[in-house]
């Protein structure tokens, strides 16, 4: 990212692409899908040897596009270094060593829940870009890691729970008789949500939904389930995207009541809310449970975040009188294929606005990248992740927002 002297050719941009260490983390960032964009735009794409094996694509299909098969170290250094989750989510990564100053970062660190990530990059001096602070705009659809990988997480649940449940999907008429089809009770109707209802729908069952965003009722309909309606006070509404507005401990408290019927005679339960950076709310206590028939399955996409259900443990299927939970984390990474090929195509987006005629432009004036940068100059300056780290907020930027370097 040095300046280029007078008559000189450009230095390439280079782009590094890694294999992820983090247990169980099966995607890469780039596929050879986006590579040739990239080319274009004057990236020269470092790529790990094996990074995207375990998604199923080889150092061949990556070499084909023009990539070039490197080293991991060489691929760290790289301008930009492009990544499914940022330093595996640990900030005494040994690929930190391998970091340095002007560099940018591209990918997921959690930097509401784990800030500590986010301050051991700003303290080597690079830019680190958070997709997960990407604003939810029509605009930055593109770029919305969030939206794209939580399509395979609600498709993905309701697969765990076909397999976990005792019984059939589908509306069966046999021989031997018929087979009613299972209902499906999917609690938060955000893009998880929405995938796991139109799933569950392919399947067979019958689905009925939930969310306190009220608006939402039409595209829950039209996906062929029923929403149950469960008045809320006003002001109670609200939230967008992946993530709902957090509602107070009464309203929960007169949901969950609300709902209890529901819970009790539904076969699944697929539970996806979340608020961004905190606790998961808990939409299934002890007792709806324990109102549920042996054999009904509930499948918990907010593990990660403390649960929607009090008894979900992260990474684990538990038995509770005859109830399976089923609290999986990460799960887009089950399948890595798909989930990387959006992912990529998100990566690639957001490189279009930092990487115009061939140098790389950090424009603040441009709000996808004012709100998903997290780190700059050796410092986190994002207000809600220095918020989180509990410091002060960082003074407001010089008119010139806007920097280049080739």
């Amino acid at each position: 990212m040095s300046d280029t002297a007078a008559g000189a050719e450009p230095v390439p941009i280079t782009l590094g692409v890694v294999r992820e260490t983090l247990e169980g983390e099966a995607r890469v960032a780039i596929t050879p899908a986006v590579l040739s964009g990239l080319v274009r735009a004057g990236l020269n794409v470092m790529v790990e040897s094996g990074a995207g094996q375990r998604a199923g694509f080889s150092d061949q299909a990556y070499a084909e596009k023009g990539a070039t098969i490197t080293s991991r170290v060489d691929a760290l250094g790289a301008d930009i270094l492009a990544a499914v989750r940022v330093l595996a989510g640990n900030p005494a990564s040994p690929d930190l060593d391998h970091l340095r100053g002007g560099q940018i970062v591209i990918g997921m660190a959690a930097p509401l829940a784990a800030p500590e990530v986010a301050a051991a990059i700003a303290a080597k001096g690079v830019r680190l870009f958070a997709l997960e602070l990407v604003p939810r705009t029509s605009r930055a659809q593109a770029m919305d890691v969030l939206s794209s990988q939580a399509v395979v997480a609600g498709y993905k649940a309701v697969l765990l729970a076909a397999e976990a449940s005792p019984k059939l999907f589908p509306l069966m008429t046999t021989a031997a008789g018929t087979i009613p089809p299972a209902r499906v009770f999917v609690m938060g109707a955000g893009v998880a949500g929405l995938s796991a209802i139109a799933t569950a729908r392919r399947l067979g069952a019958v689905v009925e939904a939930y969310d306190v965003r009220g608006a939402v009722k039409e595209e829950v309909q039209s996906l062929g389930a029923r929403f149950v309606e469960v008045p809320l006070e006003t002001g109670q509404e609200g939230g967008s995207g992946a993530y709902a507005a957090e509602l107070s401990e009464d309203t929960l408290r007169k949901q969950r009541e609300l709902m209890a019927k529901t819970v009790a005679g539904s076969d699944v339960v697929i539970t996806t809310a979340q608020v961004q950076g905190r606790q998961a709310p808990i939409l299934l206590t002890t007792e709806l449970v324990e109102g549920m028939a042996p054999g009904s399955v509930v499948i918990d996409l907010a593990a990660e975040q403390g649960g929607n259900c009090q008894l979900t443990k992260a990474g684990r299927a538990i038995d509770h009188g005859g109830v399976i939970i089923i609290g999986p984390v990460n799960i887009a990474a089950s399948a890595p294929h798909d989930a990387s090929l959006m992912y990529a195509k998100n990566v690639a987006n957001m490189l279009g606005l930092l990487v115009k005629d061939k140098a790389i432009t950090v424009d603040l004036d441009d709000d996808i990248i004012r709100e998903s940068l997290v780190s700059d100059h050796g410092a986190v300056i994002h207000p809600r992740v220095l918020q989180a780290m509990g410091a002060p907020l960082p003074t407001p930027p010089t008119p010139d927002t806007k920097e280049t370097a080739s």
